[in-house]
């Protein structure tokens, strides 16, 4: 029987719309190496370690009448060349033309009647540089079953690919008739017999159905938070979204970061939402916007904790358990060690719980962890209402070596996390090999202005570091 998806999959697809696409992604760039990092090469790769991840070659397909969920299954006709393409910038391409890329690529939803991701391989870039631009659909990362494709592609030694043998190649699954899928469907509902009656109400309100279900289990973690029985404050971050997107990055160094913890205390993450919320004060005082000593920007800030039924090892702390802290970051604040505190201490309920994983166990996972956790995040994000947040932030610590695909060094990488509806400003952070990198997806229209929020991110880490020196 195939796998079916759960019903918080299934409202991925569900809720998607040509202006809220579902899926995360990530720019990651490389350093070519002298026997080149070709287009073929990447293909040799992916395919590769196309079987550690079986999901990447399987589609949805839905059950006759919506008896139940879809499922997943082989796709018959899966081209590795459909899903990784070939892209060049003019040379010797910058930052920018990158970048500019990358919110057009982010803007096009996936193709749901294919495996839900691609990927792209960007040439072209100044100084010898290459870039691998992923996409990823919320609905196939669960983190369980399924990790995203960045965990595996990544070796900490350079790793030339190899051709898999004949006996390993790939062969699909016979694809199940309209038949088998009702008589499945069927079969399922005689021994969950409420599931007749939920997947007969989605058929008719497809999403609203489904995520009223997810929802129920939500309010009960949003209840517990504190913060969501009064709605943010209303802001230029919440406006509606349409279908294109502006992408931008900012850059630090861990040890400055690190040094700003040291001598005024808390962690990393709470440095980091502290540049974010100086480098939001500095782009709300520039729109003109009207702002007080207790102004205040909402963060939905998704967290890793433990799986109190995993047997206590590193990759079962993993799982999915990803949990969404609300965390108002006082940007009405103009001395950047009170927004430290301020924020330090609304970090502290989660830091001193028992469920919080340290950012050293989570670099001991297997692979590079931090897409498969930014796509956790993202789910977790998608399934509360915006009324209750201004901007989404994911913060995930990656290892401090350097990695490799195939024989080509990564120097960057950068998350591309999703826009929410009436959500114009998402913010992915990733540290790796000694820095610091912060990925801002912005709505075309509502923030056309990403690019210098991104510049008033790096302007809040010197703000900080200066403070220090003094």
């Amino acid at each position: 029987m195939p796998d079916r998806l759960s019903a918080l999959d299934a409202s991925f697809l569900y809720l998607e719309d040509p202006a809220t696409p579902m899926h995360v992604g990530g720019v990651a760039v490389f350093r070519r190496p002298r026997s080149g990092f070709a287009y073929e090469q990447l293909v040799a790769l992916i395919e590769q370690r196309l079987p550690l991840v079986p999901r990447y070659r399987q589609k949805v397909v839905g059950v006759p009448g919506h008896l139940a969920r879809p499922v997943w299954v082989d796709d018959p006709d899966f081209d590795v060349h459909y899903h990784v393409r070939r892209s060049a910038l003019p040379r010797p391409g910058t930052d920018a033309q990158l970048f500019d890329l990358v919110g057009r690529l982010m803007a096009r939803p996936l193709d749901q009647t294919r495996p839900l991701w691609e990927a792209y391989l960007v040439e072209g870039l100044a100084r010898g540089h290459v870039a691998l631009v992923t996409k990823t659909h919320q609905a196939l990362v669960d983190g369980i079953r399924t990790i995203d494709f960045g965990q595996v592609i990544l070796d900490a030694a350079p790793q030339p690919p190899e051709p898999a043998p004949d006996d390993e190649i790939w062969v699909a699954r016979r694809l199940p008739g309209p038949t088998r899928l009702v008589l499945d469907a069927v079969a399922e509902t005689v021994r969950r017999p409420r599931e007749i009656v939920e997947n007969a109400r989605s058929a008719a309100t497809d999403a609203l159905a489904t995520t009223q279900k997810v929802a129920g289990v939500l309010n009960a973690v949003v209840s517990a938070i504190g913060l969501a029985a009064r709605p943010a404050q209303a802001g230029p971050l919440n406006a509606p979204v349409g279908r294109a997107r502006l992408f931008a990055v900012s850059r630090a160094r861990l040890d400055d970061l690190r040094g700003v913890r040291a001598k005024h205390g808390g962690t990393v993450n709470d440095v980091v939402l502290t540049v974010i919320a100086g480098g939001l004060r500095s782009w709300l005082l520039m729109r003109g916007e009207q702002i007080t000593s207790s102004t205040k920007v909402r963060a939905l800030v998704p967290l890793a904790v433990r799986d109190e039924e995993a047997d206590g090892t590193v990759p079962g702390m993993l799982g999915n358990k990803v949990t969404a802290h609300l965390v108002d970051l006082p940007v009405g604040e103009s001395n950047p060690f009170v927004r430290l505190h301020h924020v330090s201490h609304a970090m502290r309920p989660h830091n001193d719980s028992v469920r919080s994983v340290a950012a050293s166990a989570l670099l001991r996972v297997g692979g590079f962890a931090p897409p498969t956790l930014h796509s956790l995040g993202a789910r977790a994000a998608a399934s509360f209402s915006q009324r209750i947040f201004n901007v989404v932030v994911t913060n995930v610590p990656g290892p401090q070596i350097p990695l490799y695909a195939g024989t080509a060094r990564m120097t960057e990488m950068f998350p591309v996390m999703p826009l929410g509806k009436n959500q114009a400003l998402a913010i992915g952070v990733t540290s790796y090999d000694g820095g610091v990198y912060f990925g801002l997806t912005g709505d075309r229209t509502a923030m056309s202005d990403v690019d210098v929020l991104a510049r008033m991110l790096e302007e809040s880490v010197e703000e900080l570091l200066t403070a220090v020196r003094a």
